[in-house]
């Protein structure tokens, strides 16, 4: 059997080495454009404030790892893939056969249609040439723009104050990291990087950058003309369909089944391209979080090489440090209809949890200083626990989900 993966991150490693556990005399193929080994980009902020080095941020640290595991590496783009004949070409001209092939191309770091983000002082930071490019711009002193407060902004927030900068955050919505936090968590987010030495502007657009001198003029819709010598820009990231438009089942991603399969029986489709089913609502979604291309890799793996493992959908989960305040949501944080909420808001103390409820069931949690046992929402929303009576102590003291986790396990 020969299979072919596209795409080096975590969805396609895990992948082709499941492959290699199922099919230890397989001809296993993994094919990546960047030319580095397959790395982490959630790695990427240790390796800005210098806690690793480059290699740190390698997925797979040992020395020769895939040849050991017989899985070829290619460092090429694939420009066509050509289904029914079971082959695709590569930039070079190179042309491979597949019996099965798994898409997991990831997703790109987008830049909205401002004038002058095509500037060089303008960086996004989703790659390591991006890291590169930030190191050697972004030092001690320098004065920097931080454009998007989403998870990917805060991610790198705090990778860049320590660098030393002067670093001013801008945020187009009313509140930090929109997706995954209300008003008041997002609010008590923003004071708390305000009080280490952020300056933070939400509700504000960045309207215009242009060049002036050796440094950029950045035009804000709310605030005075800024100039900086590095403007990052963190303002979302787009699945990379391209290689499936036109022939596979495309919406936002790349539309799967349960077995991660695509419309084509022989190609499947994993990690940030892949368009899957939600656990909380059933309909289909993008969740570009790396626990969700894990899982992804090894569900799509499993049923490439003969298995029959059905997803059971990937739930809503996103837990963020920033500057050391920990926060997290998980599933419909923001509500259901005819749903109940239940909320402890300690602003002094920079805590903050908010559930939701549907009927006596845990269906979204959101919560901000909060760092032992979050891990229990999760199960409690996963296994879609009836919690009977605790759904009142838990309305009444939101902090008590834990208490109310072991009870419901030892029923």
């Amino acid at each position: 059997m020969n299979y072919v993966i596209i795409g080096t991150g975590p969805a396609g490693v895990v992948a082709a080495e499941t492959l290699r556990q199922r099919q230890p005399l397989a001809a296993i193929t993994l094919i990546g454009d960047e030319p580095e080994p397959p790395y982490s980009r959630m790695a990427i902020p240790y390796h800005l404030i210098g806690d690793i080095a480059e290699e740190g941020t390698h997925l797979r640290k040992a020395p020769a790892h895939f040849e050991r595991e017989h899985i070829q590496r290619i460092e090429q783009h694939v420009t066509q893939i050509q289904a029914d004949a079971h082959q695709l070409t590569l930039a070079n001209g190179e042309q491979l056969g597949f019996d099965k092939l798994l898409l997991a191309t990831g997703s790109r770091a987008v830049r909205p249609p401002i004038p002058g983000m095509d500037l060089p002082g303008v960086t996004n930071c989703w790659t390591l040439a991006d890291a590169r490019r930030i190191i050697a711009q972004a030092n001690q002193g320098d004065d920097v723009i931080l454009m998007g407060a989403g998870f990917i902004g805060c991610i790198i927030l705090e990778a860049l104050a320590k660098r030393g900068v002067n670093l001013t955050v801008v945020e187009m919505e009313n509140r930090m990291v929109p997706r995954m936090m209300d008003e008041q968590s997002g609010g008590l987010l923003k004071r708390w990087c305000e009080q280490q030495g952020v300056r933070v502007f939400t509700s504000t657009r960045v309207n215009s950058v242009s060049q002036d001198g050796e440094q950029l003029a950045v035009e804000l819709d709310s605030q005075p003309m800024m100039k900086v010598d590095l403007l990052i820009c963190a303002t979302g990231v787009k699945p990379n369909i391209e290689l499936a438009k036109g022939w596979l089942q495309t919406e936002h991603g790349i539309l799967v089944n349960r077995r991660l399969q695509t419309s084509h029986p022989d190609i499947f489709a994993a990690g940030d391209v892949a368009e899957g089913r939600d656990f909380s609502t059933g309909d289909y979604s993008v969740q570009a979080i790396q626990p969700t291309a894990v899982e992804h890799g090894f569900i799509a793996a499993t049923n490439m090489s003969g298995g029959d493992y059905l997803h059971q959908g990937s739930i809503n989960m996103n837990v963020l440090d920033t500057m050391g305040l920990i926060s997290a949501s998980f599933g419909l944080w923001q509500g259901v209809e005819n749903g109940e909420a239940a909320t402890l808001y300690d602003p002094e103390h920079y805590r903050y949890i908010n559930l939701q409820f549907k009927g006596d069931r845990l269906v979204g949690a959101n919560t901000l200083g909060m760092t032992q046992h979050i891990g229990a929402l999760r199960g409690l929303i996963q296994n879609r626990t009836r919690l009977g009576k605790w759904k009142a102590h838990l309305m009444d003291n939101p902090s008590r989900f834990m208490e109310a986790y072991l009870q419901q396990r030892v029923a």
